[in-house]
């Protein structure tokens, strides 16, 4: 099937655009994108700097591939590398890599809402949800099939492990563990993504051994050194080892929880 382009739309000479791919009215397409097939680009959206995968849907004025917000960029060739099937809503804003690194990097299969916004250099998964008004700093990594709630945001270099959940208006400013809820203005733990566990098909025994590990980390009063140095001769799960980890290899450090251990088994109760 042909490529189908609006006559009012702007593509640059140079982009590669496979077959089947639709651009709507006004869209701008600039320099040195690549664009899969499959792929629909909305009324009014601009991208370049960028290589797109296959059946990606960016609904309307959607910006790809920007220049990063970044004092020390001035015109460098830097890119955006997106996966295949991603739903880019409308007014969302993806920007370039920076100089310091020069890439921003998204997976696939994730869906960014209305306003959204991803800065320079990020590097996310697979299957991830950004709701409404969500922002990313620069350099903000985040692991596969994690939610991220509206009016979120997270500070440069932050790291959230896969399947955490960010709750509404979350300001994140530290590390954040997989398989983790946090919630809160200068958030902190709030306890375990116990139904994003079970419905990516976590075993009811790794669930277990996360929720002790979960303890050991955050609500029995260790230093967190001291916990990750006795859970690291435990006999773990592989998803609850990598909990640990993700703790043992933090540079900004882990946020914390405010619950105490008794919380934590009423909330395993209620499940």
């Amino acid at each position: 099937m042909a490529v189908k382009i609006h006559p009012t739309a702007i593509v640059n000479a140079n982009a590669k655009i496979d077959a089947d791919v639709e651009i709507g009215p006004y869209a701008v397409i600039g320099e040195e994108v690549s664009i899969g097939s499959g792929t629909y680009v909305g009324p009014h959206s601009v991208i370049e700097f960028t290589n797109m995968g296959k059946n990606n849907q960016l609904t309307a004025s959607c910006f790809i591939g920007m220049p990063p917000q970044d004092y020390s960029y001035s015109g460098q060739k830097t890119k955006l590398t997106m996966g295949d099937g991603n739903i880019i809503r409308e007014c969302v804003t993806l920007h370039r890599g920076s100089p310091k690194h020069g890439e921003t990097v998204i997976g696939s299969g994730c869906m960014f809402m209305a306003c959204a916004h991803i800065g320079h250099d990020c590097q996310l998964g697979n299957k991830i949800i950004m709701v409404n008004y969500a922002g990313l700093s620069g350099h903000v990594e985040v692991g596969d099939s994690t939610v991220i709630s509206g009016h979120v945001g997270l500070h440069q270099f932050c790291r959230i492990g896969r399947m955490a959940m960010l709750g509404a208006g979350s300001m994140a400013g530290q590390d954040i563990p997989p398989f983790c809820m946090v919630q809160g203005d200068r958030a902190k733990l709030v306890g375990l993504n116990l139904v994003g566990m079970k419905r990516n098909g976590i075993s009811r025994e790794s669930i277990r051994s996360v929720r002790e590990t979960f303890k050991e980390l955050f609500l029995r009063g260790m230093r967190l050194e001291e916990a990750i140095a006795k859970l690291s001769a435990a006999d773990l799960s592989p998803e609850a080892r990598e909990m640990v980890e993700f703790c043992k290899n933090s540079k900004r450090g882990i946020m914390r929880s405010r619950m105490k251990a008794r919380q934590q088994d009423s909330a395993e109760d209620a499940e």
